[in-house]
């Protein structure tokens, strides 16, 4: 992933990684050489990722910053940092999210403004900080927003959600008018069910997503950790304002797993 006429290994960024898709993003980047700064709001959890990574892969180099990524005050130390510690950025992920279920009709403004804030807030502003980093080493970037499934098809108890998933796929496409000319490009993946630490707390999640993927199994984090890294890479430049779904198959016949 290293740029053309330049030695130097790019610097990534992202949030949300202290385990599942976020950690597997940053694991990837390590395998291919990249330096890597990991956030995550816990601070054990982000320390323990990032001892994991170098030490599967001791020629990389992984630092983690604690810190919550739907605090704008924080993200601008978050890559702050990062370009301390690494003297640039060249990718940034915003891969910190939350999913809080709920009935439209019960739905807790509460809940409402906590999704929102580090869902759209978050990546918003993560997107910002880096772009302007980017701009200032006049070398072009990439920024990736972490989408999902129900940003394109409805899904039971998930109206606020999915509105904060679409909301970044467009985040993304109007991005491209303001950062194309400084060689930046924006896109967004949008996993479908995913196993992960906490899916695979839930009873029958497997099976149940394997039953009704076209593919016979739900995502892993590497399915979506290898679409990310082609999309950030400068062979992946000219794709720009794009949204990729990695759902096996699924939102193509978009079977409920709520037994009727």
């Amino acid at each position: 992933m290293e740029k053309e006429n330049d030695p130097a290994p790019q610097v990534a960024l992202v949030t949300g990684a202290g385990m599942g898709i976020g950690f597997e993003i940053c694991r990837h980047f390590a395998a291919e050489g990249l330096r890597v700064m990991l956030n995550d709001l816990d601070r054990d959890l982000t320390q323990n990722a990032v001892d994991k990574i170098n030490s599967e892969f001791p020629n990389s180099s992984c630092s983690g910053h604690a810190g919550d990524a739907s605090d704008t005050g924080f993200i601008e130390q978050l890559v702050q940092q990062t370009v301390r510690q690494f003297g640039r950025l060249d990718i940034a992920v915003a891969n910190a999210g939350i999913t809080v279920f709920g009935e439209f009709l019960t739905y807790k403004e509460s809940d409402f403004h906590k999704l929102l804030q580090l869902n759209l807030v978050g990546s918003f502003f993560l997107a910002q900080q880096a772009a302007k980093q980017m701009m200032a080493q006049q070398s072009g970037g990439s920024i990736l927003f972490m989408s999902s499934v129900t940003g394109h098809q409805a899904h039971k108890n998930l109206a606020a959600y999915g509105m904060s998933k679409a909301a970044l796929e467009m985040l993304a496409k109007t991005l491209v008018l303001e950062l194309s000319p400084f060689n930046i490009n924006v896109n967004a993946v949008a996993p479908g069910a995913t196993m992960t630490e906490r899916t695979a707390s839930e009873d029958g999640y497997e099976q149940t997503w394997s039953r009704i993927t076209p593919m016979g199994r739900p995502a892993y984090p590497r399915d979506i950790a290898a679409a990310v890294g082609f999309l950030v890479s400068p062979s992946a430049r000219h794709i720009t304002g794009q949204s990729l779904v990695i759902d096996g198959g699924w939102t193509a016949t978009s079977p409920s797993p709520y037994k009727k």
